[in-house]
């Protein structure tokens, strides 16, 4: 059964009044969690782990323990099992957590409770943080600048030669448990793995070399891993057959294995059939980058640094105060003209009003978005003009609230930074596109609450 929290512990509030005090940013933020629409947001999805979780079983780990350990882990950066042992070992992130002298819960459970929270919910989550921070002076949501970044998936560098590998091994391994499991089959496949990983690694020594003698090699060897993982998804066919319509929950996780990474292994077929043999430009949108991950986009942003980069694009809304009020993960690498309207649109949701001033990067600039802004009643629109200026508009953004704008908007990177740094959105470490949005929305949402405790 779903519990709230812990009663509080005397004996443990005698214990803390001879340790030294929480700090005051941790205490600030201790405060702004103190918050009944906060806890109800993560209750409401807590509470649908299984259909009577409100009514029967045992009692689980308290919703505020839950929710103050995620924003720990967050917050400080930690994995699952860090934030387990660091939360155990201090009063201080005890009495944060509201565990008091209570068990921690275990890093699985953790991870299984934070499953349960839907982007749709941190999104609403960050919401109300925004008008905590409202509440509290940080903002006053009377500027707003906007811009677009970046988070890899946890992926190695794409290669055919390397996702036919891994296509191998991962339906050997499962071929193999479920040819164990299927007493009546006696006679199971060789293995193949490491062949297919020793050919995909000369594939990628020999093509370093870039001569028509190493690609000729190369096709080649091309030739027989695609060979290899073709006869590996034919015979993972045969072994999803021969589990049929069988119960059981290993047999049901073998299966569901097998009907995820059968059709990957398949386009990743078909993709290197189409780039090495055909000769053959496959789209982005096309593509497979890792089977792993096979969510992730292929961005190009004209970085130098980063010319090709794998993930997802988020768009950020920055008010005064550093508060990021709105986030949003993108589908594809669309153009950053198209992201203007929905962030005013947002801003405008999120505070009841538009942004006295409101600015952007010239990849954003055009007639129409500008004509946006001024429908909505913005005052100080900074949208620097791409290309030729004529004199007017040249003059316009010499104006000396415009080069104000554009020196406060420049601050964006800034937060960008401090974002990927200090709360881990330069890759996300979690698994699936459910996974990528709660890294971020926490990452988001942690970053937020630094800035408040900070304030």
């Amino acid at each position: 059964m779903l519990r709230d929290n812990y009663s509080s512990d005397k004996i443990f509030d005698e214990i803390v009044l001879l340790m030294p005090k929480m700090g005051p940013g941790l205490a600030r933020i201790d405060q702004y969690l103190n918050d009944e629409t906060l806890f109800d947001l993560v209750r409401s999805d807590l509470s649908k782990r299984r259909k009577k979780t409100l009514e029967t079983g045992r009692n689980s780990t308290p919703v505020e323990v839950i929710l103050r350990m995620l924003v720990i882990k967050r917050l400080y950066q930690y994995s699952y099992e860090e934030t387990e042992r660091c939360v155990g070992d201090s009063l201080i992130l005890r009495q944060f957590c509201r565990v008091y002298l209570n068990p921690v819960p275990d890093d699985t459970t953790l991870i299984k409770w934070a499953n349960l929270i839907q982007d749709k919910t941190l999104q609403q989550f960050n919401e109300r943080v925004t008008q905590i921070a409202v509440a509290h002076k940080v903002t006053q949501g009377k500027k707003m600048r906007t811009d677009g970044t970046v988070v890899e998936s946890n992926i190695h560098h794409p290669c055919d030669n390397r996702q036919l590998a891994d296509s191998v091994r991962v339906l050997e391994r499962t071929i193999h448990r479920a040819r164990k499991i299927q007493q009546s089959v006696t006679e199971t496949p060789e293995k193949i793995t490491q062949t297919a990983r020793n050919v995909a690694r000369k594939i990628g020594e020999i093509l370093k070399k870039r001569t028509d003698e190493a690609k000729e090699a190369g096709k080649k060897l091309y030739q027989e891993l695609v060979a290899m993982t073709q006869t590996t998804v034919d015979q993972a066919h045969q072994t999803l057959d021969l589990l049929g319509t069988q119960s059981g929950e290993k047999i049901q996780g073998l299966k569901k294995t097998l009907e995820t990474f059968i059709p990957l292994a398949e386009q990743v077929i078909d993709q290197t059939q189409r780039r090495v043999f055909n000769k053959e430009t496959v789209p982005a949108q096309e593509k497979i980058v890792s089977i792993f991950e096979p969510h992730s986009d292929i961005i190009v942003r004209g970085k130098e640094t980063h010319p090709v980069e794998y993930g997802h694009k988020i768009w950020l809304n920055e008010v005064d105060g550093g508060i990021v009020s709105h986030y949003r993960i993108l589908d594809g690498n669309p153009s950053d003209e198209l992201q203007w309207e929905p962030s005013l649109q947002a801003h405008q949701k999120t505070f009841l009003r538009p942004p006295e001033q409101a600015s952007a990067d010239r990849g954003l600039s055009s007639a129409p978005n500008e004509k946006t802004a001024q429908d909505m009643g913005i005052e100080h629109i900074i949208l620097p003009k791409r290309g030729y200026k004529s004199k007017q508009r040249s003059e316009f953004e010499h104006q000396d609230w415009f080069i104000e704008g554009r020196k406060w908007h420049a601050g964006v990177e800034g937060r960008i930074s401090v974002l990927k740094r200090a709360h881990g959105l330069g890759r996300c470490l979690n698994h699936g596109i459910s996974g990528f949005q709660s890294w971020v929305g926490w990452g988001v949402i942690a970053g937020n609450l630094a800035v408040m405790g900070r304030v």
